[in-house]
């Protein structure tokens, strides 16, 4: 495995690296002071202006592989990128690479018919609109997809969808127009894999409710927001459905490894970022008569949290790697590993962050606390640590079958 940037990829990362210092770094406070004014629930302005210089100098759908629409990177080259982007929370929208409108992109690109490339696809890409993904369920335990009970019937030309939702992220944001909506189209196929099917459902289709939004440890998240939704005899027509019927896993597994390893190069810009604060913090206050950086304690801990990103960057790397070269399919373990990882190494450089800086760590004066409650919700995204910690153990016992 050769891990090298290309020439290429580190001309990106110079770009990248100036447009964040420039642009994005400086512009975080006001950020947080538009979504603080007026309606929270409106896209901020600083963002929208953001996103127009990052398109005018080319830094646009990079998250896009092998595609005309983005850079044409592969997973590997858009790695050091993304941890770029990750350092901030407006980083990856400003480049239009943010979740979950990354993922259901990708979904369009690989499933869509050229009618929904047209409608959806191509106002995504140009950052006109947002999406959502609507597919974890209140009433059910979500970790096993195979549980989800809201229902996909055909009637005609059309279907009509039941049921709730929750965590649907960016359905809060007014820029949503479509979700991607998971449900049982047939629910006695004794294949319990084919019983699910995906399909699109525009946000203004008769029987769609926001029903609330929902707070992570406080945080609401505005605009973007994680919303409960309703579904209520909603019909959208027969040709809006992906692939075609039972196929909802095979979309969902194509639609999740890229998201999941997505997840993982943003926290591990996020990791770098809090061991940064964590350093410079340290240099700059004394306890106990000498420089607080000089305390073995904080040594040990500044050690341990450079290892550990270390650690979890090549492991994203080789997981980035095997996507590319052998698929998503043979490359679950390295993905379900990083999944695991990288959460919880971010978790604990933070959480040290957050103590260095004492009381001040856990208040709005600087970002820890946000990006703690952030991090603390990818143990659960895209499945929870326990199924992908099963899963890797299934993957390790069948080497001795």
């Amino acid at each position: 495995m050769n891990f090298d940037y290309s020439d290429k990829v580190k001309e990106l990362q110079r770009r990248v690296h100036a447009f964040m210092d420039e642009h994005v770094h400086p512009n975080e406070a006001t950020f947080v002071r538009q979504i603080a004014t007026g309606d929270r629930w409106q896209p901020t302005q600083i963002v929208e202006e953001l996103k127009a210089e990052a398109r005018v100098q080319g830094l646009w759908n990079l998250f896009l592989p092998e595609s005309e629409h983005g850079a044409g990177l592969t997973n590997l080259e858009y790695a050091p990128l993304a941890e770029i982007m990750g350092r901030s929370p407006m980083g990856s929208e400003v480049f239009n690479c943010s979740a979950p409108d990354t993922g259901n992109m990708e979904v369009l690109v690989r499933y869509g018919s050229a009618e929904h490339k047209k409608q959806w696809l191509a106002p995504l890409l140009d950052g006109k609109i947002r999406s959502a993904f609507a597919m974890t369920e209140p009433a059910v335990a979500s970790s096993d997809a195979t549980n989800i009970q809201a229902s996909i019937r055909r009637d005609g030309d059309t279907y009509v969808l039941n049921g709730r939702k929750w965590w649907t992220s960016g359905a809060g944001d007014p820029r949503c127009r479509v979700m991607i909506f998971m449900g049982k189209s047939a629910p006695d196929n004794p294949d319990r894999y084919r019983q699910q099917s995906m399909i699109l459902v525009p946000m203004d289709a008769p029987g769609v409710k926001v029903e609330r939004l929902l707070n992570v440890f406080g945080y609401d998240d505005a605009p973007h927001g994680h919303a409960e939704v309703s579904f209520d005899n909603v019909r959208v027509p027969a040709s809006n459905i992906l692939l075609g019927e039972g196929r909802g896993f095979e979309i969902a597994q194509g639609r999740l490894g890229p998201g999941r390893i997505h997840h993982c190069m943003r926290t591990i810009g996020i990791a770098e970022r809090s061991l940064e604060a964590m350093c410079k913090r340290l240099m700059s206050r004394e306890a106990f008569g000498k420089q607080i950086a000089r305390h073995n304690v904080w040594q040990q801990r500044v050690a341990q949290a450079r290892i550990e990103i270390e650690q979890c960057r090549l492991l994203t790397l080789k997981a980035a790697y095997m996507m590319d070269t052998v698929g998503n399919k043979a490359a679950r373990a390295e993905i379900a590993m990083i999944k695991v990882a990288a959460p919880n190494m971010a978790l604990r450089i933070i959480d040290d962050a957050i103590q260095a800086f004492g009381a001040a760590g856990v208040c709005q004066d600087f970002p820890l606390a946000g990006a703690w409650a952030g991090i603390r919700t990818l143990r659960l995204a895209d499945g929870p640590d326990e199924v992908h910690r099963n899963q890797i153990a299934k993957f390790e016992f069948q080497k001795y079958m």
